[in-house]
């Protein structure tokens, strides 16, 4: 009985290995699937977008598209170029706000730099929040700051971002409604204006929590604290001066002919950069051409086209090319100090 006993054990213990490796198996093919379901949708998003463009856009040569730069005065060009200047300002806000949250002192110059270089990269790449957590604790690591200061220091910076989204986007909503039918083809003022207030009471009872005190939000052992309510205010103020900015340097580049105006420019812009942030495509590259041409048809394609690639200039392709640098000195400075 005892040997019989001891070979059902011996019998049992396998079964229970191979359901323990099965698990472990399930468990990679998981990682793995998580792993790469957004790149795989991004570059979906990037072909498919790509298709509609050029479906859209046939007919019109480089030779055509070449000539809508040209025709872009000196004066767009110097003014679309001080917009971008001042959306990677704001953009750097975003970094100083999160720190003082934190209560976290970083010099000045550094924190610039890191932000400046964390959304240069995270815009091109695509999945700005995951990219720029990955370069930002890369950076912060060096001045002190854990992995949960800069968990942290994420989702403030992202917070902040979505924030302004919002109530710039609710903004538009409510004072030009009709921006809508440029993409729905329909009126739905009334729909649009409802959405937009609705917009502005998610922002009204972001700041009723902050005044409230709320309890902070806790994910295991990561907790989120409410921001004060001087936190909540320059979210308010830098991060929709950003999404201004942005949208002004499509603005500056646009032909005089047929402009809609800044306004429209913006609503159309906050569609079309939120679609593309979505679309996970890395760069919003063709989805991001795609809903702001719908959003502009009545406009010439080609001085559109042109005021967008001015648009991937100065807001995507100069900040990765000065980002790759600043990333390059930090690296030698940091095996300088590693071998001393």
């Amino acid at each position: 009985m005892a040997g019989m006993k001891h070979s059902k054990s011996r019998a049992v213990f396998p079964d229970a290995n191979r359901k323990g490796n099965g698990a472990a198996t399930h468990d990679r093919h998981a990682m793995n699937w998580r792993r790469y379901f957004w790149p795989v949708v991004g570059v979906a998003a990037v072909v498919f977008s790509l298709w509609l463009l050029l479906h859209e856009l046939r007919g019109i040569s480089l030779d055509d598209v070449w000539d809508g730069i040209v025709a872009i005065p000196a004066r767009g060009w110097v003014l679309a170029a001080l917009s971008s200047v001042i959306a990677y300002a704001s953009l750097a806000g975003y970094d100083h706000i999160a720190l003082l949250h934190i209560g976290k002192k970083v010099s000045w110059l550094f924190v610039t730099l890191c932000s400046f270089t964390t959304y240069a990269l995270s815009h091109n790449i695509g999945g700005s929040v995951f990219s720029g957590a990955v370069i930002r604790y890369r950076a912060y690591g060096t001045k002190g700051l854990t992995g949960q200061d800069v968990g942290i220091l994420v989702a403030i910076c992202w917070i902040t971002f979505v924030l302004s989204t919002v109530l710039v986007s609710g903004i538009v909503l409510v004072l030009a409604p009709e921006i809508v039918d440029r993409f729905s083809g329909a009126p739905h003022h009334q729909l649009s204006q409802a959405a937009g207030l609705a917009m502005l009471l998610v922002v009204a009872a972001y700041i009723f929590g902050s005044w409230l005190h709320l309890r902070p939000l806790k994910i295991g052992s990561f907790q989120v604290h409410y921001p004060a309510l001087p936190i909540v205010a320059r979210q308010l103020l830098i991060g929709p001066v950003e999404l201004l900015a942005a949208a002004a340097i499509i603005f500056f580049a646009l032909p005089v002919s047929g402009n809609p105006g800044y306004f429209v420019v913006l609503g159309v812009f906050l569609v079309s950069f939120s679609v593309a942030q979505i679309s996970h495509a890395p760069g919003g590259l063709g989805v991001f051409e795609v809903v702001f041409l719908a959003g502009l048809s009545h406009m010439d394609p080609v001085g559109v086209l042109a005021a967008l690639l001015v648009f991937r200039l100065f807001y995507l392709i100069i900040p990765l090319v000065m980002a790759l640098g600043v990333v390059l000195y930090f690296e030698h400075s940091q095996l300088g100090r590693s071998g001393n």
